[in-house]
């Protein structure tokens, strides 16, 4: 009778067991089908690490092969020294833990397998209950009959907290220490596998001391199993390793940051948990010029401001902010972008996000249009003011643009008009080639919302700083036009994206070197002189618009162009007196200054293309193309050569 009711309590053992995997077996997919959330990398061009991007564990995955055989035995010597004996479950450590539970009434010792920690981590709460022993009991025997010992082992070693924010050993070794697994010394690796028991406690940026006593005794216990040799221990023991206490997403460039993962959160929705490593066309160093140059010439700003007025305070200027955009013009590739003065205060990125009006530093493209229709930088235009009748919400307006000094000139050059930025000049010349002509040839830039007035003209159409780089990569890339991009590739094992950079060409190399000439005299002694760096050739635009709501710079040497913009983001005029060559032009010239710091072997002079005609013209160089012809000379009256019949 004993008998049979031993084996119907084995029978209904087995049945509860049976019945318990059937309702809940299914939860171990979750551990042979591993997907855990993995931290996303952005880097520069030169391969430094921008940011860490994660949702909300920052993990990078190991797979078993990276892990090194030092750090495995480690981990067993201190967890679970029997690992490759079980099969998931300590049966006589569950019995002397049973027996002391029993005894104080309640569950007061462990017992459990590095498969039974991993089911606890990962499929089940915290919970000191029997019913939640019981689960990790048979979901550990189960997993045990569905993965392998090293199957098991990557995956605890990957799902493991480890303090500080760090989840799995591969991310707790390059923050912690600053290295991949395979150059972790003894003493490091033993720090690591010491931390699951208390990961906040021991982390060793938290309780240095205690996370090395921590490591001592697990190498104590790989010495005392004969896995370390008396010299290996010695030594280890006597390490005290460099820590590193560092932010988690160590972001060096939030404005870039943001702007990489809005544009590649659109190829993949999850960019922030799946392990990406992003490829980004930025150089750290330029970045952070321009953010010291951007910084320079906000303080510049505001300190003038308060200088013509002792009542004003700094609290005055907090809509008072600024963008710049640095881009290779050839490739299009984006080197800076910085999206405003102080990322703590907006995160709102200007560079890429603000659309607001050129004003003149719009004017190049419309007498590059001149140029390409056979005008001349010597052509004459006419100065003078014009009254525009016209019609808005059914009244009579009538429209007398000025230029800015209030004067003007009769009769100008072309170059001259531009250098000094004269607006009835410009006005002027887009009413002799026609507004619709006008308007066609600048198609080719691909604007989008051109104005179709003759406000046009001053740079009434509105763009942001990374689309007004874009177009002025014509200029600077010898006719043709790059659209700005910032990522060069995005990759996971299986996925890959590489950028296809769109280039379009606008005109040829030697009409965009006429107006390279044009703008280089803009910096010389125009409009934009406060760009000015020794040492370097550079052209460019200045663009103030009504008001002085809107403040730019628009530059280039021969290999880099930048664009620099400063308002209020309330559209609100900026003080008084500040224009494109007195705010924006000063942050050109302090990065193009670092530039030449960090890279002093970039090309310094522009270089004349094949058909472009240098002359002496009235006392000074002018230069002329086949499509650009010298101005036809008045031949003399008859009259005036006194020649009568």
């Amino acid at each position: 009778m004993l008998l049979w009711g031993g084996l119907a309590g084995v029978v209904a053992l087995f049945l509860f067991v049976a019945y318990f995997v059937a309702q809940y077996g299914h939860e171990t997919r979750k551990l042979v089908r591993y997907n855990p959330p993995l931290t996303t990398y952005i880097f520069d061009r030169n391969g430094e690490k921008i940011a860490n991007i994660f949702d909300k564990e920052n993990r990078a995955f190991a797979t078993f092969d990276e892990i090194p055989p030092q750090m495995i035995e480690a981990l067993l010597a201190i967890e679970d020294t029997t690992f490759f004996e079980h099969r998931g479950v300590n049966v006589d450590a569950i019995f002397r833990a049973i027996v002391k539970d029993i005894k104080a009434g309640k569950l007061v010792e462990g017992a459990s397998t590095i498969t039974q920690q991993l089911v606890k981590n990962t499929l089940l709460t915290r919970e000191k209950k029997f019913s939640r022993k019981l689960k990790e009991l048979i979901f550990s025997l189960k997993l045990e009959t569905e993965l392998s010992k090293e199957d098991i082992l990557e995956r605890y070693l990957n799902a493991i907290y480890l303090g500080h924010g760090y989840y799995g050993i591969k991310t707790a070794a390059m923050g912690y220490f600053h290295k991949p697994l395979n150059r972790l010394t003894l003493k490091e690796t033993a720090v690591l596998v010491g931390l699951p028991k208390a990961p906040s406690f021991y982390a060793p940026t938290r309780n240095y001391e205690l996370s090395l006593g921590r490591a001592n005794r697990v190498i104590a216990r790989m010495h005392d199993l004969g896995w370390v040799d008396d010299e290996t221990y010695n030594t280890a023991m006597q390490e005290r390793p460099e820590v590193f206490d560092e932010t988690l997403t160590q972001n060096q460039a939030p404005y870039v940051t943001d702007e990489v993962l809005r544009r590649a959160e659109v190829l993949y929705p999850d960019i922030r948990t799946g392990g990406y490593t992003i490829n980004t066309t930025v150089d750290l160093r330029l970045q952070e010029a321009g953010r010291s140059a951007l910084s320079y010439a906000y303080d510049g700003i505001i300190s003038r401001a308060l200088e013509r007025d002792k009542d004003a305070n700094a609290s005055q200027f907090e809509q008072l902010n600024g963008a710049l955009v640095s881009i290779d013009p050839v490739t299009g590739e984006i080197l800076a972008l910085v999206g405003g003065v102080d990322y703590t205060k907006s995160a709102f990125n200007r560079a890429t996000q603000a659309r607001r009006q050129p004003g003149s530093a719009f004017k190049p493209f419309i007498y590059q249009v001149a140029l390409d229709l056979g005008y001349s930088p010597a052509t004459e235009l006419v100065d003078i003011s014009r009254t525009y009748d016209y019609e808005t919400e059914g009244s009579e307006k009538k429209w007398q643009p000025k230029n800015y000094e209030r004067d003007y000139k009769g009769l100008i050059t072309l170059r001259e008009a531009l250098v000094h930025s004269r607006n009835l000049a410009t006005i002027n010349l887009v009413t002799d080639i026609g507004l619709s002509r006008i308007y066609r040839e600048l198609s080719r830039y691909q604007f989008a919302g051109l104005p179709k007035d003759l406000s046009l003209a001053l740079g009434s159409i509105t763009l942001s700083p990374v689309e007004l780089a874009g177009a002025y990569s014509s200029f600077a890339a010898d006719g043709v036009q790059s659209e700005p991009f910032l990522i060069t590739s995005i990759d996971k094992h299986g996925t890959h994206y590489d950028a296809q950079p769109k280039h379009r060409e606008i005109t040829s190399p030697a009409q965009a070197f006429l107006m390279t000439t044009i703008l280089r005299d803009v910096v010389l002694r125009g409009t934009g002189r406060a760009s000015a760096v020794g040492g370097i050739e550079t052209a460019g635009k200045t663009g103030t618009t009504n008001n002085s709501i809107d403040a730019w710079f628009a530059g280039y040497s021969p290999s880099v162009e930048t664009i620099v913009w400063f308002g209020n983001d309330d559209n609100t005029p900026l003080p008084k007196k500040e224009t494109g060559g007195r705010a924006a032009a000063p942050a050109f010239r302090k990065y193009y200054t670092q530039l030449l710091h960090l890279f002093p072997q970039v090309q310094r002079k522009f270089e004349m293309p094949e058909g472009v005609t240098k002359v002496e013209r009235n006392g000074a160089e002018e230069f002329f193309t086949k499509a650009s012809p010298p101005p036809v000379e008045k031949m003399p009256s008859e009259a005036e050569d006194g020649l009568l019949f």
